[in-house]
């Protein structure tokens, strides 16, 4: 029996009408439930599925040493921290791993955070406020627009990638209007990466500041996995660089690097970190390890890599539509949602998981299965994907 008050009657109605006309739109989500760690396979309600839709790009969720280091750091300090840390103190495995964060990023300083989520609506308000102006392109993660939405500051989008759109944008702004461009690193819905060389060569025209989102760039991109910034060779152009823990980095958590003076303006105006119990100390241990994994591990990257083209290859063989994917992310551009969930439930029949992305996700008329790779997947696994992609998409008249 439960011991919750009923709900009014009203309310209940309006919550039923809600999910009725998502359903009704093929908009509805569910929550399903994963019985495994998420590695190139997975045990998703019951059966033994090739997981293609996990951010774990390098393996390294379930790596034993990234594991190790997190039994090790929660046994050693707790399963939680506590309190903010400006409350109840700050844990060795935060100062480690900030150091770490920094070391890699080529920063002076590194702030972590509990979330990518919680660094983007708690940083960007901290930067610019009611009387500036961001200018943020149109794909940015959802965090970036709800920081955005935050900081109060007069906003604007500019079209996707657009650099024509922007200058004109810029060029438009009253005098000595403070601006924020902001941007995704690598776009987390399309695979592409932003054209950071022009955004940062129109920074510096138009005396703006640029906050890029690497949370699907770090491990992943540039020659040693520092990310976007490090692929585009503008790293030294941004002065400070957004990550999360959780993509390549296989833990929790979301994190700054840049100056030390920019790091201590944080710790004392970004309400997101002073309001916000810490991350746990196993998480931290665990991005920290896997920092030292991509290090000393380059033949991850390459073998993530080769994985992406054996699977982009064989997509485009097979006559699907990638949009202008330029990562480990591969979205098969479907359209309709009815038919992505159509497409998505088939795939999942015969043994890939990889689930229908719909609107308010992705812009309308443009829902996709969108899949992901990991530098763990076997040859053989994508080839059986492949397999099963081939029939569920002629299943839909979509090749």
């Amino acid at each position: 029996m439960s011991n919750l008050r009923p709900l009014p009657e009203a309310h209940h109605l309006m919550f039923e009408q809600h999910l009725q006309k998502l359903q009704d739109h093929h908009l509805l989500r569910r929550l399903r439930t994963i019985d495994s760690a998420t590695g190139p396979t997975a045990v998703l309600e019951g059966r033994e599925v090739i997981l293609l839709s996990s951010n774990n790009y390098l393996g390294l969720a379930t790596h034993p040493t990234v594991v190790e280091a997190a039994i090790a750091a929660t046994r050693q300090y707790g399963a939680g921290s506590g309190a903010a840390r400006l409350v109840c103190g700050s844990l060795m495995p935060h100062h480690t791993l900030e150091a770490a964060l920094a070391r890699f990023k080529g920063t002076e300083a590194a702030l972590t955070f509990a979330a990518g989520y919680l660094t983007n609506i708690g940083a960007i308000p901290a930067l610019i406020g009611k009387n500036g102006l961001i200018l943020a392109d149109r794909l940015c993660h959802a965090s970036l627009i709800d920081g955005c939405r935050l900081s109060g500051a007069m906003f604007r989008v500019y079209h996707h990638g657009d650099m024509h759109h922007l200058e004109r944008l810029l060029a438009r702004r009253p005098a000595g209007t403070p601006t924020l461009i902001v941007t995704d690193g690598l776009f987390s819905m399309d695979g592409d990466i932003a054209p950071m060389q022009d955004i940062a060569q129109l920074a510096e025209r138009y005396d703006a500041m640029i906050y890029v989102d690497d949370a699907h760039g770090t491990g992943i991109l540039g020659r040693t996995g520092r990310g976007t910034l490090e692929y585009c060779e503008v790293e030294s152009r941004v002065p400070f660089h957004m990550g999360t823990l959780s993509k390549a980095l296989g833990s929790s958590g979301g994190y700054l690097t840049g100056s030390a003076s920019f790091i201590a303006y944080l710790v004392n105006t970004c309400r997101s970190f002073t309001y916000t119990t810490a991350p746990n100390p196993g998480s931290a241990a665990a991005a920290a390890a896997a920092l030292q994994i991509i290090e000393q591990e380059p033949e991850r990257r390459l073998r993530l890599w080769e994985n992406r083209a054996r699977l982009a290859q064989g997509l485009l063989r097979l006559g699907f539509d990638l949009a202008a994917s330029q990562s480990p992310i591969l979205p098969i551009i479907v359209g309709d949602p009815d038919r992505a969930m159509t497409m998505a439930q088939s795939l999942f029949a015969h043994g890939v998981y990889a689930p229908a992305i719909r609107p308010p996700t992705v812009p309308p008329t443009t829902s996709r299965i969108r899949l992901t790779i990991t530098a763990d997947h076997t040859p053989e696994q994508i080839d059986r994907a492949l397999v099963i992609l081939e029939q569920a998409g002629r299943a839909i008249n979509l090749i």
